[in-house]
């Protein structure tokens, strides 16, 4: 935006000093009137911004809509509708990108853009792992797991992120981890942790069951973990059900006080 209103800045006092040098020409002196401003650096500027920011990002009747409310002038929306569209021609002539989807691209995240046809050949069983021959699947269990072991997976593997399962015997999903998220868990647990050894145990959950709170110091890293969707629609549910549960027990005891409180002015009413 800033470049966009410097050069039409530069291009409105240019326009100005034209105007204001021939007067007489038959341009001006149809177009410009005694007693008011021809010609407006500043309109200049706010429309070269807002074509420049609808070259880079490819918006259209949002950022028109921007421009009006930041400048309240509804004469000013035919220009900046103008600006605003030849800039996106002139952009999609040179790329159907703007600068967010170049980002989005330039760091690898897993965007689908409505804009464009991906056509798929391969089926579910080509791509899943892991297949005949293959080793085992890379994942941590959610309390049965030490430090060492751990790091060791991060050692000997090369995965961005793990699955979090109940146990190797029932491989229920509970959640899953990044890689840089568990490295960084244990390596600030090992440094501001104390007790946290090579064979303490890490458990992804909340709390250690009472039966195995055990030396040496456990590992906690829930925070980490990204949960599944019915786990996280259970919880909410859960927490649903025990405001509903509240709000009924709390109303009845405000039935209740005014119950008692009312049957006492009554009594009292009564002896008067």
């Amino acid at each position: 935006m800033a470049v966009g209103a410097i050069a039409d800045r530069i291009l409105g006092v240019g326009m100005e000093q034209l105007a204001f040098s021939y007067q007489d020409h038959t341009i001006f002196k149809e177009m410009c009137h005694s007693g008011h401003t021809c010609v407006t650096p500043g309109l200049y500027a706010m429309v070269g911004a807002a074509a420049a920011l609808g070259g880079v990002t490819k918006m259209t009747v949002s950022l028109v809509v921007i421009m009006f409310e930041l400048t309240g002038g509804l004469q000013y929306i035919v220009p900046l509708m103008a600006a605003v569209m030849t800039s996106k021609w002139v952009a999609d002539a040179f790329g159907k990108e703007g600068i967010y989807d170049a980002h989005i691209h330039l760091n690898g995240y897993p965007f689908l853009d409505s804009k464009e046809e991906f056509i798929h050949t391969t089926i579910a069983a080509d791509v899943m792992r892991p297949r005949r021959g293959d080793p085992p699947l890379c994942v941590v269990t959610v309390d049965s797991m030490t430090v060492d072991e751990i790091e060791h997976i991060l050692q000997t593997t090369d995965h961005n992120g793990f699955p979090v399962i109940v146990s190797e015997e029932s491989q229920c999903l509970v959640g899953f981890v990044l890689r840089r998220d568990v490295h960084l868990a244990i390596t600030n647990g090992r440094k501001n942790q104390e007790g946290i050894v090579s064979n303490s145990i890490v458990y992804f959950t909340n709390e250690v069951p009472v039966s195995r709170v055990v030396t040496p110091e456990a590992l906690k890293l829930k925070r980490i973990v990204d949960m599944v969707g019915d786990t996280v629609l259970q919880k909410l549910l859960n927490i649903l059900c025990a405001y509903f549960l509240l709000s009924n027990l709390l109303i009845i005891i405000i039935y209740i006080l005014l119950s008692t409180t009312s049957n006492a002015v009554h009594s009292a009413l009564h002896r008067l």
